[in-house]
């Protein structure tokens, strides 16, 4: 199979180069085909990433205060609800942020180190970050969601990441993976298993809901794409990456691969696995790729081969992959650079 990636990555990072977007091209001439700072045409593409207008645009519309403007439906929606972290603001930073990482921007330029702050000041004594959705828990997908955001902008070494990284390593279950509280456990007991989310939510935030104690729902399996998040945010960190717990969270990944999640709540169907989207937050096969690959799951693994095959096959005829529900010429192309660096990263080719 190693052959046939060789002339995958050729064939297709030779046409990809011919018309991607600057931080496509940056993202490619430097994850993919590996070339080094001095190289002409890599110097050239980050040049080219200053000016790429819809980073200019995000970087324009990032207020002084560290936010993006909402629609105003969504400023109401929130206004009536206790405000941010909880609601559309934080939402559209993590978001835009993300994007931002990608376009090759860093935390000095414009606002994004207010919008970092933002983030930091909403931070819990336990050092989780509430929001965007839940009032009555924290949820660990979002926080793996930070934490990606924090460590993308390399704040990997101030200690409020530290802080959060370690929260999160305490919610991992034994299983090695994460899940929603109440919502991926305590909603599956009788009383509560026939109730609409509404309803439910509703309890959980009222005074009567049940003492809640996560140990008692070990048996529960945990949630796949709640774990894929806590793994981005861990991988983009070198401290992380490597960690025990980072593996046990890897191989729960790996090991439910295809296979449906257990939570209705979260992406249930195993459908999602084979469905291409970017941006990658959105869990799928092709994001967990994309973090296994760079955690240093490659070929000597044989979990890896069953994924890495269907990724091969998900190529088009032309030399690259598109979005499932629907092309994008430059969603696309970022679709077709990430699958492009998985196999190189497993294959290990140009030195990884």
């Amino acid at each position: 199979m190693k052959a046939e990636i060789g002339r995958v990555v050729e064939e297709s990072s030779r046409k990809l180069l011919q018309i991607s977007i600057p931080p496509v091209k940056r993202w490619l001439l430097s994850d993919v085909l590996c070339k080094s700072h001095e190289d002409g045409a890599l110097q050239r593409a980050m040049k080219e990433c200053e000016t790429y207008p819809p980073r200019l645009r995000l970087l324009r519309t990032l207020r002084e205060d560290g936010t993006w403007p909402i629609t105003r439906q969504r400023k109401l929606a929130e206004e009536r609800g206790p405000g941010p972290p909880i609601g559309w603001t934080y939402t559209t930073m993590l978001r835009n942020l993300n994007l931002l990482g990608d376009y090759v921007t860093t935390k000095e330029e414009g606002n994004v180190g207010a919008a970092l702050e933002r983030i930091f000041s909403w931070q819990s004594e336990d050092g989780h970050i509430p929001g965007p959705t839940a009032t009555a828990f924290p949820e660990p997908h979002y926080n793996g969601f930070a934490l990606m955001n924090l460590n993308q902008f390399e704040v990997d070494r101030d200690p409020r990441t530290y802080k959060l990284e370690q929260w999160l390593i305490r919610k991992q279950r034994p299983d090695g993976g994460w899940s929603i509280p109440y919502v991926q456990d305590v909603r599956y007991l009788p009383e509560y298993k026939n109730m609409r989310m509404r309803d439910f939510m509703a309890f959980v935030l009222s005074d009567d809901r049940p003492s809640y104690n996560p140990k008692e729902y070990g048996h529960i399996p945990s949630c796949v794409w709640s774990t894929l998040a806590v793994l981005r945010g861990f991988y983009w960190s070198p401290s992380m990456r490597y960690r025990r717990e980072a593996k046990r969270g890897a191989d729960f990944i790996l090991d439910r691969f295809f296979k449906r999640n257990h939570h209705a709540s979260f992406y249930l169907s195993e459908k999602n696995w084979t469905t291409l989207k970017y941006p990658t937050y959105f869990g799928s096969g092709l994001s967990a790729l994309e973090v296994l690959a760079a955690m240093g799951y490659g070929s000597e693994d044989e979990r890896m081969e069953e994924a890495v095959r269907w990724l091969l096959k998900a190529r088009s005829k032309d030399g690259f992959w598109y979005r499932s529900d629907r092309p994008s010429p430059e969603k696309d192309q970022w679709i077709t650079e990430i699958a492009l660096s998985i196999l190189v990263r497993y294959a290990g080719m140009y030195g990884y």
